[in-house]
């Protein structure tokens, strides 16, 4: 009886062996080709920024590939979201840079061309030349980092104005109580460079030169991105979300490829 009880445990450890054998076998498989899959869509994504990069010239005009890709995994993850609408058009203030440089830039990204690079202006309280500070607190006088959906064209004390919808919580998200919009201002230009060795400063919002606002509110209204960067804050946001921009990417691109 011990005999046959022992052979009966025997054998049902061996088949039990040999499931579990064949259970991680056809799974080895899914979950490699899983990565591989992820891998493969991430090295897309790569080209894909190298080559808008490339090709809009961000180089010489001064923008880092490494602020172009946080940007472009935002606009993807705005547009998955149904945020973006039928304009491809991205517009970066990279705060990383002095406001005597020409840091903002209007990239149409459907035909990977720079269409305008010039000066933004940063909050008063936000820092000199280079802002270091960022607030989202109403009256802070501080520029907000994050991402933007531009909004409704307006005329106001700066003339005509384009309003802002802050995209991230607890950084940009007061963008309408406080009132940071879009507009011409007459100390973002050379005159006040010269005159003060950089721009002047708004209370909170992208300023941008007077002759130049009309042009640049025609081009980003329509419910396009705005991407304010700075590298030098506890900065993060849901729209950084490399894997699903890469997706998009390679979609859309499949898409192209299909045509």
């Amino acid at each position: 009886m011990r005999r046959n009880f022992l052979g009966i445990a025997t054998i049902f450890l061996m088949g039990m062996s040999i499931v579990g054998t064949s259970w991680k076998a056809a799974e080895q498989p899914t979950f490699k080709k899983e990565i591989i899959t992820k891998s493969a869509k991430d090295s897309t994504f790569s080209r894909y920024v190298s080559d808008v990069y490339c090709a809009a010239k961000l180089d010489s005009a001064g923008l880092s590939e490494i602020v172009l890709k946080k940007a472009l995994t935002g606009f993807y993850n705005l547009k998955y979201s149904g945020l973006v609408q039928e304009k491809s058009i991205l517009t970066i203030a990279d705060f990383d840079q002095e406001s005597c440089k020409k840091r903002l830039y209007i990239l149409d990204l459907e035909n990977n061309k720079l269409l305008m690079n010039t000066w933004v202006a940063h909050g008063q309280n936000s820092g000199g030349d280079k802002p270091a500070y960022f607030s989202n607190i109403p009256s802070s006088n501080q520029s907000s980092l994050g991402f933007y959906i531009t909004g409704e064209i307006y005329t106001g004390k700066h003339g005509r104005s384009l309003k802002l919808d802050g995209m991230d919580l607890g950084f940009n998200d007061k963008a309408r109580e406080r009132a940071i919009v879009m507009h011409g201002a007459n100390y973002v230009s050379q005159g006040t460079i010269d005159q003060l060795g950089r721009l002047g400063r708004s209370q909170g919002c992208p300023a941008v030169a007077s002759k130049l606002s009309d042009e640049i509110i025609k081009i980003i209204a329509g419910r396009t991105v705005l991407f304010i960067n700075g590298s030098n804050q506890n900065y993060n946001s849901q729209f950084l979300n490399e894997t699903l921009a890469a997706s998009m990417v390679s979609n859309q691109q499949e898409v192209f490829a299909a045509k």
